[in-house]
């Protein structure tokens, strides 16, 4: 089933969406350095299981509008998902899929209106009790070094240099074997200003220093580190090379909601819905069934 492009207005955001299917709503919502493409091989198959598959660009990646308010930390994309809930008319038995960022906004957006999601699916971003953990662990914050680098005003210019050899390093150590190309060129569409980049960056730069966040979002904020009060599957590659495995695979440890569940995939890193679709496809729909 062919997705297509559709346009919502939510939260004060003109946001493009990939749209398939038809009922219950599956809101869809992508990472960085990452695009609405990346669901393209689970929104066919979530239309095709009697859902109606959503996947919008998130705020200040074109051709969703930039944040009119300069608004992009993390927390901000759940108060996002839930505009979007009341706007594509969603109902109680909707279900919220996140990576990256992505997975941030769709714990913020269960814990502010738990009512509104069913169920929830996040992937490469652990739950907070396991995320209290990577910032006093030297493996990850190793690992996390570009999320620091992205913090200086350098970055703005960096990011974009030589044809984006930063953006595609980035996905060559978080996702080693796989071929990015495709969705590298996808990013760099999002990005065609330099707003747009100041945007993807400001998501890092606002989430980790609070003194840049508005106090209007400060549940939303809090709400992107705590365990969702809904059955959460969260699926995490065990080669991933940004957010470590033998951290994620805590999770399992702090899922107490009946229904939960934790799985780590082989042969996959931090893009693993793109790297082993068939093994992620599958794990989510049986979860949402």
């Amino acid at each position: 089933m062919e997705a297509r492009l559709t346009h919502v207005t939510a939260n004060g955001i003109d946001f493009a969406c990939f749209e398939a299917g038809s009922g219950p709503l599956a809101l869809l919502l992508h990472g960085y350095p990452d695009s609405a493409h990346t669901w393209r091989h689970l929104l066919p198959e979530l239309a095709a299981a009697g859902f109606r598959a959503v996947a919008p660009f998130n705020r200040g990646y074109a051709p969703t509008s930039l944040a009119a308010d300069g608004s992009y930390q993390a927390g901000v994309l759940g108060v996002d998902a839930n505009a979007l809930h009341d706007a594509l008319g969603g109902g109680d038995d909707a279900v919220l899929v996140g990576h990256d960022w992505g997975a941030m906004g769709a714990y913020a957006a269960a814990h502010l209106e738990p009512h509104r999601w069913a169920k929830v699916v996040t992937a490469a971003v652990p739950p907070g009790p396991v995320m209290a953990e990577a910032f006093f662990s030297y493996e990850q914050l190793r690992r996390s070094w570009y999320m620091f680098f992205q913090l200086n005003p350098l970055a703005d210019m960096v990011v974009p240099m030589n044809d984006w050899d930063f953006v595609a390093k980035l996905w060559r150590d978080w996702s080693p074997g796989y071929d990015s190309a495709a969705d590298l060129a996808h990013f760099v569409e999002c990005m065609p200003t330099a707003e747009h980049v100041s945007a993807a960056l400001g998501y890092y730069r606002q989430t980790l220093q609070p003194e840049l966040q508005s106090a209007a979002l400060s549940d939303a904020q809090t709400g992107t580190l705590m365990l969702p009060s809904q059955p959460l599957l969260y699926l995490h590659g065990a080669n991933d090379g940004c957010m470590r495995p033998e951290l994620a695979a805590k999770t399992g440890d702090c899922l107490t909601v009946e229904g939960s569940r934790f799985e780590m995939l082989d042969n996959a890193g931090h893009f693993l819905h793109l790297e082993v679709p068939a093994a992620f496809n599958a794990a989510v729909l049986e979860f949402l069934s």
